[in-house]
């Protein structure tokens, strides 16, 4: 009898040439790139690029696509009065879901799914995804909208739009850097929504909009929020050990720790760790980092024996905070990120597709009898 493992885990569900894990190594790579040396010396939007067509751009070839992608930062007419009509307690993640869906209605053909077309609908989508958070969170603060400014570079723009001035020029790379490292990561659950959902030859909005509804799960993207609440109840630096030691003797999930796949520290914490102690000195946080790292020390001291370190999440609340981020946009900043993974993977699985429709092992009664309603 065959068995089914709890969540797929183990199952092949596709090949992929976008990016790899050795989760026992604490291996990540796009298209071959090591993620470290992308984090140092690439660009967001040459990471895109990498992502999409499996090589890094030559100069030309960037500068065409990052200006294909600048004019089409600010959503089509009525996105912005669609935004400002939405209730201000809106959680932004429903409202990047539910505004990502919206752009296809104005698409002139929102179903069209050749080569050309699926770019060009990826490239609205991730032109668009920070102008919807940004226009979302001044509405909501009651401030007036930011116009895009096609000059500045996908991160430079959103925290312009954002914050209503050009960034720093260190906060500006700190961003991009994030980015980065967040934009692929081999097939996720969020990634895996948006390949099945295309499969069924659906559209690139629906494909993407249901990533988004997946990665807003605090399984998934959301639990960089979680490690700031869990950092925010820790008073000081020197209650972090107690604080620790008391969840692990109750048994509770520490967020930002262990991962499905990586058994060593995640490659992406490498970088995040250093942005976030720099970030943390240079915006007054140390406190914060402080904490951070006491905690990754305890973590390492009682469970790195059973593979149990830091992810991704861990050090990005650090650094998303140390940015001046909102707790609540730190999963939105996540979803504009792996909008690139996500939009690589469609293509991807539309250049060779085939339906998804996996078994379910039925574990259920049989032969029962029907008892009518009078009788029950």
């Amino acid at each position: 009898m065959t068995t089914a493992p709890k969540g797929l885990e183990g199952v092949i569900a596709a090949e992929s040439t976008i990016s790899f894990i050795d989760g026992a190594e604490g291996v990540l790579e796009y298209v071959g790139h090591a993620i470290g040396d992308l984090a140092q010396h690439s660009t967001f939007e040459e990471t895109v690029y990498l992502l999409w067509n499996q090589r890094l751009p030559t100069r030309s070839e960037l500068a065409d696509f990052s200006a294909a992608l600048r004019e089409r930062y600010e959503p089509p007419a009525g996105m912005r009065e669609l935004i400002t009509s939405l209730p201000k307690s809106a959680e932004p993640m429903h409202v990047l879901r539910t505004m990502v869906s919206a752009l296809s209605m104005h698409d002139s053909s929102p179903n069209d799914n050749d080569p050309g077309s699926a770019r060009s609908k990826a490239l609205n989508i991730l032109a668009s995804t920070p102008t919807i958070v940004a226009y979302f969170d001044r509405h909501r603060r009651g401030l007036d909208l930011v116009a895009p400014d096609s000059s500045l570079s996908y991160a430079e723009n959103f925290l312009y739009m954002l914050n209503g001035e050009k960034p720093t020029e260190t906060m500006a790379r700190a961003f991009d850097i994030c980015m980065i490292l967040h934009a692929d990561h081999t097939l996720n659950n969020s990634t895996f929504a948006a390949r099945v959902i295309i499969s069924t030859m659906s559209d690139v909005y629906s494909a993407l909009t249901g990533a988004i509804g997946s990665l807003r799960g605090p399984l998934h993207g959301g639990a960089n929020e979680g490690v700031m609440h869990m950092l925010n109840e820790i008073p000081s630096v020197e209650e972090a050990e107690s604080y620790i030691m008391g969840k692990i003797e109750r048994k509770e999930k520490i967020m930002g720790f262990g991962h499905r796949v990586y058994k060593t520290k995640d490659p992406r914490a490498f970088a995040l760790q250093g942005l976030a102690e720099r970030l943390a000195s240079d915006t007054g946080n140390q406190d914060l980092y402080a904490k951070s790292h006491k905690i990754e020390l305890v973590m390492e001291r009682e469970l790195g024996a059973k593979g149990i370190y830091p992810n991704v999440d861990f050090y990005s609340a650090t650094t998303y905070h140390c940015i001046g981020l909102k707790l609540d946009l730190f999963t939105p900043m996540f979803a504009m990120s792996r909008v690139a993974g996500w939009s690589g993977h469609v293509i991807e699985q539309l250049e060779d597709n085939r339906l998804y429709r996996p078994k379910a092992k039925y574990v259920g009664p049989h032969a029962v009898e029907y008892v009518p309603i009078e009788q029950r």
